[in-house]
């Protein structure tokens, strides 16, 4: 009970008042649909561009493809109890609307969006909780600037839907719930014309102009920490900026200027965030296959003539590193070589619902290829399976006495937390060194500080972990990329086989190593067996020494 007690304490202390009243007012308050007419529409006067496509989750007229799971409308229905929620909200946001090769399934979307209308009564069932309805508005209209035409019973459900959002915004949530709310308020203030679509059009500019620079931090990262996170707001913002070219002289141009200047930073940070696979570093909640791309992404803003700069690009004999410092990333660099560091808090103090407990993890690529990963995200809720992905044992960083480095608990919440601290960073010759410690086992008896040390220089990246007071157990993980094969080859000593043939020596210089099973899941849905290197300390040491070299590939009849 007094575990519980400080769960929660340690929890709700860290909270905004209106997350507290907010929440009671959601709970309490039972507005009624308004069902008057839609008002007048307003035509686009301005050019839409493409917008960013995801892949297509509509696989026949009646077959959904959510989450890496398949489900028919017919045997389901909208609010079947049978999926998890996730899945249900998917049913309802409408994103195959505006995803790759869209315009050959409309008449499969206009069925579609006529069952909605049939089966979906104003204000009840899942769909009409604020999080889908928001994207749902926004992904009608988009359809509608796309070139395609919605009956008058849909354009008076949209109306009907904004107004139902108005009375249930999410401003207990905040975050990307809220930002998102905000967005269809202003897509749907857009589309119609007149007296109430101005009203809605002004409240979310308002909450945008509030939220714009609280999550989205002046180095251009999201305030979450999760690079799918990340890249679902920056495509709202793009959305945006792509609304008031289509509809002109709606938004003041300084706002828009605004939005452009943010968005550039954004498109910065997630490019940087990228792995050379072109696919996203799993931090904190993070799955691929959610968002859309980082390419697709950065394509789009190219085409709202937007600048996209690249990462820096490394030769042989040199590291580039490069630094966001305000949402606590390092990208370190080298010809054949990619690290993402973690030196971040895990989020916002008010709103760590997507953090996990990944302090001071990293992930490597090696000739173009994952190796070292963090385990990644396969659901969400609040079961087992969700708790173990967010717990520090399924991250590339180090354990201590069998807890995690911050008290994540739940499905979304987090109690006492770790907080980065004495980062240094460090290039003598070419070698780089990034050294950083966080407090987040302080509340443990012993008082322990964790360090950890990266040294990267072309051929080699040495790992060193150091402990301050004492404790009973350390152990400090290496999860491996479900293609990687790895064995071992003498005590300490071990090789990688990456699946392009490349052959990776793996020394363990101070501690003792073995491997292990561990999990690693690069979308929801799906999780992974696979191999983790675990290594303990011996006279409260441990380093590890990953090296290649560009002529690493093994000729031999396995290959």
């Amino acid at each position: 009970m007094f575990k519980t007690l400080g769960l929660y304490w340690h929890t709700l202390r860290y909270l905004k008042p209106v997350q507290i009243y907010g929440r009671l007012w959601f709970m309490l308050r039972r507005p009624r649909p308004d069902l008057s007419p839609a008002p007048a529409l307003r035509l686009p006067a301005g050019q839409w561009v493409a917008c960013a496509a995801r892949t297509q989750s509509l696989t026949s007229a009646d077959t959904f493809f959510f989450l890496n799971q398949a489900g028919s409308l017919t045997g389901l229905g909208w609010d079947a109890p049978a999926v998890e929620k996730l899945w249900r909200y998917n049913q309802h946001y409408f994103d195959d609307l505006n995803a790759e090769g869209a315009v050959h399934r409309t008449d499969w979307h206009l069925a579609l969006i006529q069952n909605w209308l049939q089966h979906n009564p104003a204000g009840q069932g899942s769909g009409w909780e604020p999080y889908p309805t928001s994207l749902r508005i926004v992904n009608w209209v988009k359809w509608t600037l796309a070139g395609n035409t919605l009956s008058d019973q849909a354009l008076h459900s949209l109306a009907v839907q904004t107004r139902w959002l108005t009375k249930r915004l999410e401003r207990h949530l905040l975050g990307n719930h809220y930002f998102a709310n905000a967005k269809a308020l202003v897509f749907a203030g857009l589309m119609f014309e007149g007296a109430e679509a101005q009203a809605w059009r002004k409240k979310g500019l308002a909450i945008i102009e509030q939220e714009l620079p609280e999550q989205v931090l002046p180095d251009g990262g999201n305030f979450e920490r999760s690079p799918m996170y990340h890249s679902i707001f920056f495509e709202d913002l793009l959305d945006l900026i792509n609304a008031a070219r289509a509809w002109p002289a709606q938004i003041a141009i300084d706002t828009i200027s605004q939005w452009r200047g943010v968005a550039e930073g954004m498109a910065e940070w997630l490019l940087g965030m990228t792995h050379p696979d072109g696919q996203i570093g799993l931090f904190n909640d993070a799955a691929i296959g959610i968002a859309p791309t980082p390419a697709v992404l950065a394509g789009y803003a190219r085409r709202l003539e937007l600048s996209v700069l690249e990462p820096l690009s490394s030769k042989a004999e040199q590291v580039v590193m490069q630094q966001w410092p305000d949402s606590g990333y390092i990208r370190l660099a080298t010809e054949n070589a990619v690290a993402l560091l973690d030196v971040a808090p895990i989020g916002p103090d008010y709103l760590p619902s997507h953090a996990n407990a990944d302090t001071l993890s990293f992930e490597l690529s090696l000739f173009g290829q994952r190796v070292i990963v963090n385990g990644g995200t396969s659901r969400y809720g609040s079961g087992p399976e969700r708790l173990r992905e967010r717990q520090t044992a399924a991250h590339s960083t180090l354990e201590i006495d069998g807890q995690s480095s911050s008290e994540v608990w739940g499905g979304f919440r987090v109690a006492r937390r770790a907080y980065p601290c004495d980062l240094h960073l460090d290039k003598q010759m070419n070698v780089v060194t990034v050294a950083c410690s966080h407090d987040g086992y302080r509340r443990l008896p012993g008082k322990p500080v964790h360090r950890r040390w990266w040294h990267l220089k072309p051929g080699s990246l040495t790992v060193e972990d150091q402990i301050a007071g004492a404790c009973n157990q350390v152990v400090a993980r290496y999860i491996f990329q479900t293609s990687v094969r790895i064995e071992l080859v003498s005590e300490n000593q071990f090789e990688m086989t990456l699946a392009n043939g490349h052959a990776i020596k793996l020394l363990v210089l101070a501690g003792r190593g073995r491997l292990a099973r561990a999990n690693c899941s690069m979308g929801f849905g799906l999780s992974t067996e696979t191999q983790c290197l675990e290594v303990y300390p011996v006279n409260n040491a441990l380093s590890v020494v990953l090296s290649w070299h560009q002529d690493s590939i093994l000729n031999n009849s396995n290959q």
